[in-house]
């Protein structure tokens, strides 16, 4: 069963793994940013949502900022050993540690997501997909969530509803693009080895067609 869900939004950064100084977006939501709008609204262990297609609804634009971030990170070691000593400093110093870095941002975003899900031996006897299918359109039509769906961060917040009437591709996105290898998502069936997963994204009348995770197009 497929369910379609659009959204917009003033702002978007979905990194590119290989920009390591500073933060470039891809030029469209990759798959598992999608998944993660989708899971804000409606997650169960009971399915697992899948992408399939990704239509571009505004002319893609780019902007550049500069954002204040902090060069450190609290450690998860430091964290464990204040935890047992009960003694430590668990805690950053914005005001000695901030620093000023660049991004390179999309601009007033907007997509139509059209993902199906399957469901998982987590699910209960009660659980079915017509079930999950109109929780899931009921809480995309009042706008409900279990946490702010958002684009690549938390400071670029989503619009979003249910999609019943397809908006109309802009003409500068018709025809054929290729976007280059893109982000997937990410192998978490071994949780000591997290994989990450690319495919070739091509984007055609503005539409991406996403492949199933056990496609031969998705690399590893």
């Amino acid at each position: 069963m497929s369910i379609r869900m659009e959204v917009w939004g003033e702002y978007a950064l979905f990194t590119r793994p290989e920009m390591k100084a500073e933060r470039v977006s891809y030029d469209v939501i990759t798959p598992s940013a999608a998944r993660g709008l989708l899971e804000s609204v409606f997650w169960h262990p009971g399915l697992k949502w899948n992408i399939c297609s990704i239509r571009v609804c505004a002319p893609i634009e780019f902007v550049n900022i500069r954002r204040n971030e902090v060069k450190s990170v609290c450690n998860l070691k430091t964290a464990k050993t204040v935890m047992e000593r009960g003694t430590g400093e668990l805690w950053l110093a914005t005001s000695e540690d901030i620093q000023q870095r660049a991004a390179t941002l999309l601009q007033n975003v907007h997509y139509v997501i059209e993902a199906e899900f399957e469901m998982t031996d987590k699910a209960s006897p009660t659980d079915n997909p017509g079930k999950f299918q109109e929780i899931t359109k009921r809480r995309l039509r009042k706008g409900q969530f279990y946490s702010q769906p958002y684009f690549g961060c938390r400071e670029f917040p989503a619009h979003f509803r249910l999609c019943e009437t397809l908006p109309p591709v802009p003409d500068c996105l018709k025809g054929e693009r290729d976007l280059g290898f893109m982000l997937y998502d990410l192998d978490y069936s071994d949780p000591e080895n997290i994989t990450p997963m690319f495919f070739r994204a091509r984007m055609v009348g503005g539409v991406i067609q996403v492949p199933r995770p056990d496609s031969v197009e998705v690399k590893r």
